[in-house]
């Protein structure tokens, strides 16, 4: 796959307004300030594909990307302690009617900041993910902000925290120094020609 051959194609901010899926999809999820747009940016050679913001959960729309033969699909940060009570309510039902409306996911991209023991959303989303059968990559995000005794205690830690998903590939990344690009996409073409 052609990872230089990508354009934003449109957003959506409710799950009725999502078009049908045909091509298959390789998803981005994650909460607010992980480095999602960060990554995408970083993973596509694009400074500006998607929205990098000091603020965090700017993105409360599904973005879609129109890659090559596939779309990739930007969903909004969960976990954002500021939204007030109507955004949270609408984050919720757009997410439920995106992963309810029998969409072609080829892989899911589950970013967790690596710094830090995994929230209790994070956890929700695993374990939403695993019981649905939906196949998914783990990346760990920020690497870089880790001194290597840190990395070590760090991978130990994780071990533990995400001992039921310990059959699931797991990679360090660094949108700073580019650490677990390249394994990345090695994922994302696996599971298009896989699926």
């Amino acid at each position: 796959m052609r990872f230089d051959k990508i354009e934003f194609s449109k957003s959506f901010g409710t799950s009725a307004q999502l078009p049908p899926s045909a091509d298959k999809e390789i998803v981005f999820s994650g909460k607010s300030n992980v480095g999602k747009s960060s990554l995408i940016n970083k993973l596509f050679n694009r400074k500006q594909l998607a929205r990098v913001s000091s603020v965090p959960g700017k993105t409360i729309t599904v973005n879609f990307f129109r890659g090559d033969s596939v779309w990739f699909v930007d969903l909004p940060g969960y976990g954002y302690a500021k939204r007030d009570k109507g955004e949270k309510k609408r984050w919720a039902e757009l997410m439920e009617g995106f992963f309810q409306s029998e969409r072609n996911i080829a892989l899911v991209i589950q970013l967790l900041d690596m710094r830090h023991a995994p929230t209790a959303d994070d956890m929700t989303m695993l374990s939403f993910l695993k019981q649905k059968q939906i196949p998914f990559v783990i990346i760990l995000t920020k690497s870089d902000k880790l001194n290597k005794s840190e990395k070590e205690k760090r991978r130990a830690e994780l071990a533990s925290e995400l001992s039921d998903y310990g059959d699931y590939q797991k990679i360090e990344f660094s949108s700073v120094t580019g650490e677990g690009t390249e394994e990345l996409k090695q994922a994302i073409n696996k599971s298009v020609e896989v699926n």
